[in-house]
């Protein structure tokens, strides 16, 4: 009873995310109402101080993760917010894409872009960066939604390449069950995937766009910061790799220097405005995080994760990996992948990858699948979570066309 209770909260959380268009209630707050209160049942169903304790120290851990998560959001957001407000972004756009250019070719150098970025940085920054970029286009709301979805397509699929670019695939090159050569054959299916989204969202565009002209003026501090982002960004990769530094640390650091450098350029009139960028940061998105968090956390507290698990090893691994990359667009994918990998499948290289690209690009059939998602949802007024669906066939078959790539070319190189 208590279980099927759970889940309905969590159910209600999925709807109340569907109908928001229809009921005006922010998802944000709807999300994290009912995250909250599936974890105050817990701790109400837990029935003596013993049980009280454990549901403690559960939630504890789970607040950490998200904590860690908020934090790292909130750096990467400040950043980009400051960035994109002082122009630079726009600069990025005019060195790197035409004035000029057809939606055609616009979609497929964005999808490109996205692609490389995310597999370099984190989702998150590259989900950023990237939308930062639809800014600079005179883009109508239709055009601008599909751009949204393509980023967020491209964004996880160029994440699985790298241990740099996704945490599954982190999760799974710790755990040594691929090498980082072998990672990196993900990035052709990856590619082709992506392309393939790209020209069919392009099949119905028609005209040019133009870039926004810029008319500030950039400062040498401005350009400063632009260094201290793209240097911690290289930082946290580096220092992740060789010293397992956490990344939300290092782009903390960044983020102090960011602080110190207008500090000493500016004069305090000028560094309260540089501080007045965090205000900028979407706390909708943060919130939104939280909510879908906590839930997520819950479910795995009850073993609905460990579940699916099973379930996962009574089928055929290559079927039941392209089945838990659908299963990761409902839930987080971290949390999914680390249930897997706790049940110890005994999968050969091949399947191993096939699961590695499965959970990373599956979370795109869902808007709430992946942060890149969340963050675009956030972002792009004109993308919803009913308005996104028009897409998932599309993305099904590019997530499909993928998967079979990625059982493809490893079976023939690795087998």
């Amino acid at each position: 009873m208590l279980y099927a209770f759970l889940i309905s909260l969590a159910v209600l959380a999925l709807l109340s995310i569907v109908f928001e268009e229809i009921t005006h209630l922010n998802k944000a707050k709807t999300t994290l109402f009912f995250g909250c209160i599936s974890w105050i049942t817990l701790f109400m169903a837990a029935g003596d101080p013993s049980h009280e304790k454990i549901v403690e120290h559960q939630l504890n851990e789970n607040l950490l993760e998200i904590a860690t998560l908020w934090l790292f959001l909130m750096s990467t957001m400040t950043f980009v917010a400051y960035l994109n407000a002082k122009g630079m972004i726009q600069i990025l756009v005019q060195k790197l894409f035409p004035q000029r250019v057809s939606v055609r070719m616009l979609m497929l150098q964005v999808a490109l872009f996205s692609l490389v970025l995310s597999a370099i940085c984190d989702n998150v920054t590259a989900t950023l960066v990237s939308l930062g970029l639809l800014t600079s286009f005179k883009l109508d709301k239709q055009i601008r939604r599909r751009m949204a979805v393509l980023i967020i397509f491209a964004v996880n699929s160029g994440g699985v390449a790298l241990i740099t670019g996704d945490v599954t695939t982190l999760m799974i090159f710790l755990g040594g069950h691929v090498g980082m050569s072998e990672l990196l054959m993900l990035f052709v299916p990856a590619a082709i995937s992506v392309m393939l989204l790209a020209v069919l969202f392009s099949l119905k565009a028609e005209g040019e766009v133009s870039t926004s002209p810029i008319t500030q003026q950039v400062g040498a501090v401005d350009v400063l910061i632009a260094v201290i982002f793209f240097s911690t960004i290289v930082m946290t990769m580096a220092l992740n790799i060789l010293f397992g530094i956490p990344p939300v640390l290092t782009f903390l650091t960044g983020l102090s220097v960011m602080f110190l450098v207008g500090h000493t350029t500016r004069s305090d009139k000028e560094e309260l405005q540089i501080l007045e960028y965090i205000r900028q940061v979407e706390y909708d998105t943060l919130l939104f995080f939280l909510g879908i968090l906590l839930l997520v956390g819950m479910l795995k507290e009850i073993g609905t994760l460990d579940l699916l698990a099973q379930v996962y090893a009574q089928y055929d691994p290559n079927i039941s990996n392209f089945i838990a990359g659908i299963g990761s667009a409902l839930l987080d994918n971290v949390p999914l992948t680390a249930a897997l990998l706790k049940a110890e499948p005994v999968l050969n290289t091949p399947e191993w990858l096939g699961l590695t690209y499965a959970v990373g690009v599956g979370g795109s059939l869902l808007v709430i699948g992946s942060a890149a998602g969340i963050i675009a949802m956030s972002k792009v007024k004109e993308l919803t979570f009913v308005s996104y669906l028009k897409y998932v066939p599309a993305l099904s078959l590019c997530y499909t066309v993928g998967y079979g790539l990625t059982l493809f070319l490893a079976y023939h190189l690795y087998n």
